[in-house]
């Protein structure tokens, strides 16, 4: 497979390993898939926008998750899907490009975790501190929790992908679905020592860090919620907070699973399909669970259905008039 003359600038990616007879199903599924996380997040996003009774801070911070969702399966699943039809040995991407792919992968998924570090301060703050809530989480708090969680995810990758690029090459295979930064650094013949240690210790802080905060979250929720007398309080709690857990527990779980599987070298193949599920399975369920899980969102989108039915039964009622 790299028999050719070498290139360091033009890398040969394995890309989606699918059997000629499966090519199509496996196209139009991701294509389905691709297609509910774009029109399932912007729709998200695009009502949040326009009603003025979501403007709170939790559906606000929440845009930063759907925004980052579509992200991540953009740059990911067209080029995927743009190549299920090409042989593998004939799947060329420049050294530039898979770069530049790389460090978006990396950026969404550092991005995925701070978010949810920042919606769970908003919900600690939402019932542990009532009363101060609306002075706490002022719009201007809003935007500086939004640009903090994308700063530190950039920071991170910035440096992440930092010492893999100063790395020469001796290898031209990309060994995986997508380029990230273990395919990066897997093409250099040098010492990867303080590459391993850094990337090491960047998932085990972001893991660490929202893994702990969240858990202190919720466990000072619950406290609260116990103490309470107000049960409409404690349901309403439990609703978003429940909401907001479901979201994380599933990325949580896909990012544990690519994790663990890096250990074993003889899982490849499912490495490579858990890390494909990674960046589509959250996208597509975090809008599903935010939009029917919260009566708030449940309830505006109930509302735009009905309004749209009544719209269409107008036009229909007034064509039938005229003929």
């Amino acid at each position: 497979m790299e028999n050719f003359t070498f290139n360091a600038d033009i890398l040969l990616m394995e890309g989606l390993k699918v059997s000629p007879s499966s090519s199509v199903p496996a196209f139009i599924l991701l294509l389905l898939i691709y297609i509910f996380i774009m029109v399932s997040n912007i729709g998200l996003v695009v009502l949040i926008s326009m009603e003025r009774s979501l403007h709170e801070p939790m559906y606000l911070l929440f845009c930063n998750m759907s925004i980052n969702d579509v992200f991540g399966a953009t740059i990911i699943i067209p080029r995927i899907l743009s190549e299920v039809f090409t042989p593998m040995s004939k799947r060329y991407i420049t050294y530039i490009s898979c770069a530049i792919q790389a460090f978006c992968v990396h950026f969404h998924a550092g991005a995925s975790y701070s978010v949810l570090m920042v919606m769970a301060y908003d919900r600690y703050v939402a019932i542990c501190n009532p009363l101060r809530y609306v002075t706490i989480m002022t719009n201007r708090m809003v935007v500086r929790l939004s640009v903090g969680a994308w700063v530190a995810a950039l920071i991170f990758v910035t440096i992440l992908l930092g010492l893999t690029f100063r790395l020469t090459r001796c290898r031209q295979t990309i060994m995986n679905p997508f380029c990230d930064n273990p395919s990066l650094f897997k093409l250099s013949c040098q010492n990867l020592l303080i590459n391993d240690i850094y990337g090491l210790g960047t998932a085990v802080l972001i893991l660490g860090s929202s893994l702990c905060s969240i858990t202190f979250t919720y466990l000072r929720i619950a406290m609260v919620c116990l103490r309470s007398k107000n049960k409409a309080q404690f349901s309403k709690a439990l609703q978003t907070c429940a909401s907001h857990l479901a979201v994380f527990l599933i990325l949580l779980f896909s990012g544990g699973i690519i994790s663990t599987l890096h250990r074993y070298p003889n899982l490849s193949d499912e490495r490579k399909f858990a890390s494909i599920m990674f960046h589509v399975v959250p996208p597509s369920m975090n809008a599903f669970i935010y939009g029917l899980q919260i009566k708030a969102v449940r309830e505006k989108i109930w509302v735009l259905m009905n309004r749209n039915k009544k719209t269409v039964r107008g036009k229909m009622t007034v064509t039938n008039q005229h003929f």
